[in-house]
């Protein structure tokens, strides 16, 4: 039974190999579309979400505080 067992396995293998050929050519697609003409911003967007996302209590802070002067300047 274990002879079987590794025959059937045999097709599967195919299909990692065909399946890993879609993966790359998809993948390769992908990275082929997005370098498009707002590539840049999306790259500036992602690297701003990751400061901002790791300190969000200091970045709220500070955004309360520069709200609270910016209405006392106006106010005075």
């Amino acid at each position: 039974m274990s002879a079987l067992k590794i025959a059937d396995t045999a097709p599967a293998s195919a299909d990692f190999v065909s399946t890993d050929a879609a993966n790359l050519a998809s993948h390769m697609h992908h990275c082929a579309s997005s370098h498009s003409r707002l590539f840049p911003v999306y790259t500036a967007l992602e690297s701003a979400h990751g400061l901002v996302s790791a300190r969000i209590v200091t970045v709220a802070v500070i955004a309360v505080i520069a709200v609270i002067s910016f209405g006392l300047l106006i106010a005075a």
